[in-house]
């Protein structure tokens, strides 16, 4: 009997101590892994919630296996209004600061694919308003619903924001510059949103104010990508192609112009 009452665990017990942990041995951590928000492609297993357990301090490696896991984009999307909100001013008035600096190591992609569905929708409403409305001030012009407007919208601003982005991340890992590719995503992503308010002031029958609303958009758009790319690339002889970059951006104001509110 006394045996039995002798291994009776007494940790609870008053004025007991705490076993004393040797130096070389660590307690197993129990909360959930810190989301790597730089690190792409996806840990390989994608996202693990709080509260799942972590063997020991390693990390979770990348793996391309994590690009095809839904779950390892959670992260990204975690982001609150007044986050969002800030960042879009910061896109729309590029000297407000540096947008890498701003999104820290948690960038996200909730406000680069909602802004760039928004456009493909606007675009392809809008610029059929803007023909009709061009119609009614001008009898000679030809007007006719097209359909097709949605199948170029989307075709230009998706292929645009996930090709561009992508093809600078890739240059960057050649040039010997590191990069990431979801903070490169995020502000492209960005970069957009300002055609968006621009599209609606796009519908007014006057040519000439459309053509200063379009260029107007294009240069804010246009600096805000090469002012940010130009801080993130410093030590790096890479000045060619940020200002390729910046003409590029210019470039797609004025596709949108031509395709849709010609």
């Amino acid at each position: 009997m006394e045996d039995a009452y002798g291994s009776l665990p007494s940790s609870h017990l008053l004025g007991s101590v705490p076993a004393v942990i040797p130096p070389n041995e660590k307690p197993e951590n129990k909360e959930g892994a810190t989301a790597s928000m730089q690190m792409f492609p996806p840990g390989n297993g994608g996202y693990r919630a709080p509260g799942s357990s972590n063997v020991g301090d390693e990390q979770p490696a990348t793996s391309w296996a994590g690009v095809f896991s839904i779950s390892s984009y959670t992260p990204y999307f975690n982001v609150d209004t007044d986050v969002v909100v800030d960042r879009l001013m910061s896109s729309v008035y590029p000297l407000r600061g540096d947008f890498f600096s701003k999104i820290g190591a948690n960038p996200d992609l909730y406000a680069p694919v909602w802004i760039s569905t928004t456009l493909v929708f606007m675009l392809a409403a809008l610029g059929n308003c803007a023909s009709y409305l061009m119609k009614k001030k001008d009898p000679s012009h030809q007007w006719l619903f097209d359909v097709a407007y949605f199948n170029w919208s989307a075709g230009v601003v998706y292929g645009y924001v996930l090709i561009v982005p992508a093809a600078s991340y890739f240059l960057l890992q050649y040039l010997g510059s590191n990069g990431s590719l979801i903070r490169l995503w995020c502000l492209w992503g960005y970069s957009l949103f300002i055609f968006i308010p621009a599209s609606l002031l796009l519908v007014v029958p006057v040519e000439v104010f459309r053509w200063v609303i379009i260029l107007l958009a294009g240069s804010a758009s246009a600096g805000f990508i090469s002012l940010n790319l130009r801080t993130y690339t410093e030590g790096h002889d890479l000045m060619v192609w940020v200002v390729s970059v910046f003409l590029l951006q210019f470039f797609l104001a004025i596709l949108l112009k031509v395709l849709f509110f010609a």
